[in-house]
């Protein structure tokens, strides 16, 4: 992140504790339907195994030509992050959360920009960066978080976790 700041303005920047990789995002959750939203998680998310998550390659969304989120990509576990979000899909599904019209991409945003555009310096340090790796966390835990955004970012609050395995 360190090289792509340098020079670069224009770019929110995510700061690295608040770094995460989003299953399906929710929007409002109004306070009534919290407890079935924690239960389907809940039964949901247990029988899905522990796995370890590698961050390897850099991108941006929907391309490094023309970038609107710069990420981080998933090498090593992004299969079964792909199967745990299908699981989440499946289990808010039955609750009015609207299936998302997109395949999954398991990815960590890195940053928005503020302006999308052209930035040709931009999509070279992306493109150098494609097969570096960053490194790997175990995956041990689905949470459900709230976000709360704000002109300095978002702050996230974490309302419930459940055990993965």
């Amino acid at each position: 992140m360190a090289r792509l700041q340098t020079g670069r303005s224009g770019v929110a920047w995510v700061a690295p504790e608040n770094f995460h990789l989003t299953l399906k995002f929710l929007g409002h959750v109004d306070q009534s339907r919290l407890e079935s939203v924690q239960a389907a998680l809940a039964s949901a998310v247990g029988g899905s195994p522990r796995f370890e998550l590698t961050c390897a390659g850099l991108g941006a969304f929907p391309t490094a030509g023309r970038p609107r989120v710069i990420w981080a990509g998933v090498r090593d576990g992004a299969e079964t992050a792909t199967r745990l979000a299908q699981v989440v899909e499946r289990a808010l599904a039955p609750l009015g959360f609207e299936p998302e019209g997109r395949a999954f991409s398991a990815h960590i945003t890195l940053g928005r920009l503020r302006v999308p555009g052209r930035d040709p310096a931009l999509a070279t340090a992306l493109e150098a960066a494609g097969g570096r790796v960053f490194g790997s966390t175990p995956i041990d835990r689905v949470a459900l978080m709230r976000s709360d955004l704000s002109p300095r970012g978002a702050r996230y609050t974490e309302l419930s976790a459940f055990p993965l395995g």
